[in-house]
């Protein structure tokens, strides 16, 4: 019993070991097509920071001060990561109410675009008040 066990795993290992590159290809192949198509999607894999900084002086300091520091009722918003900032312009942008100052937000947010929120995300992941 033993032995027909040591024969079948045998054979198993030379057979993986005729396919092995032949799935290294495809998988090289797979992340190579992967790469150009991403390319000519148009997705940003980061928001520009002075881009962001210059959107966020023409509204989003009226409510939330000086680099996202918060004023008021209205709260911090630097320091956060970027993808938790980006889900919540994209979550007030497609007018989802989800705090106290949403309607405010869903104004504010409805004209962005993708680019405009992937800046504001990355100026304010680091931005820092004087």
């Amino acid at each position: 019993m033993a032995a027909d066990c040591i024969i079948v795993k045998t054979l198993l290992i030379r057979a993986a070991s005729h396919l092995w590159p032949h799935i290294v290809m495809i998988k090289f192949v797979t992340g190579l097509l992967f790469s150009f198509l991403l390319g000519f999607t148009g997705y940003a894999w980061s928001g520009d920071k002075e881009a962001g900084e210059a959107r966020y002086q023409k509204s989003c300091i009226n409510c939330h001060g000086p680099a996202g520091k918060g004023v008021a009722s209205y709260p911090k918003i630097s320091g956060n990561e970027v993808s938790y900032t980006t889900s919540k312009l994209e979550t007030y942008r497609d007018g989802i109410k989800i705090g106290p100052n949403s309607s405010l937000m869903i104004m504010m947010a409805r004209p962005l675009t993708d680019e405009e929120i992937a800046d504001l995300a990355a100026y304010l992941k680091d931005a820092k008040y004087e």
